[in-house]
């Protein structure tokens, strides 16, 4: 799947599920309920042990397109660089790496680093960033969003952190590409609860939707 594809997926059903899976087989359960409920892609975070190894072994399992696998918190381009190798469709960081936008400009892997201000935006749009990851969203709140888009109504925004059911549809209508969600998608992982992953994800999905009069 080409850079803009992987990107136009992502956009189009505007969830991206933030998961950090104790191993390769919690994590494709949760890529198989996250499926079902209609999620774009899965970001499969380096504070996991063994992450790269998960991302190889979903990418074996997912190598049809059933859902797109990311990387994320991915701080320097030699994590970023280990990622694409496992398989990774994307990378996303918490900051600013000019290093790691570079690095995936070069091997065309769309890269979405966390900014937490105008400036910072504006720095990675230039540098090449394909989405803005808006960190940390608890802080920030769709109010931010939307005072970005008034000089910046071209810059491709998505939350991560705080997002919910009760907020998302706050966030799209702010002007947000996509949202990213953890805990308050996957959370029933840890009691092996996958129906509710799917559950939530479909409620996500719908007021995604709604949201933009769809």
């Amino acid at each position: 799947m080409s850079r803009q594809a992987v990107v136009q997926k992502i956009a189009q059903a505007g969830l991206v599920a933030v998961v950090r899976a104790e191993s390769s087989e919690q994590a494709a359960k949760i890529a198989d309920a996250c499926i079902a409920g209609g999620v774009a892609a899965i970001e499969i975070t380096f504070t996991v042990p063994g992450a790269a190894d998960t991302i190889k072994d979903l990418c074996r399992t997912y190598k049809s397109g059933e859902i797109i696998i990311g990387a994320g918190t991915v701080l320097d381009p030699e994590t970023a660089r280990i990622a694409i190798l496992a398989g990774a469709q994307y990378v996303v960081s918490p900051s600013i790496n000019f290093e790691t936008i570079k690095l995936c400009n070069r091997y065309q892997i769309p890269i979405m680093p966390g900014c937490g201000t105008i400036k910072e935006i504006v720095e990675a749009m230039e540098a090449g960033a394909d989405v803005i990851k808006v960190f940390p969203g608890e802080t920030l709140g769709p109010t931010f969003v939307k005072a970005v888009k008034g000089p910046l109504p071209q810059a491709p925004l998505m939350p991560t952190g705080g997002v919910s059911l009760d907020n998302v549809a706050d966030w799209i209508k702010a002007g947000c590409v996509a949202v990213g969600v953890g805990g308050n998608l996957t959370g029933g992982a840890k009691k092996g609860d996958w129906q509710s992953i799917t559950a939530i994800a479909k409620e996500f999905v719908a007021k995604i939707r709604a949201a933009r009069g769809q």
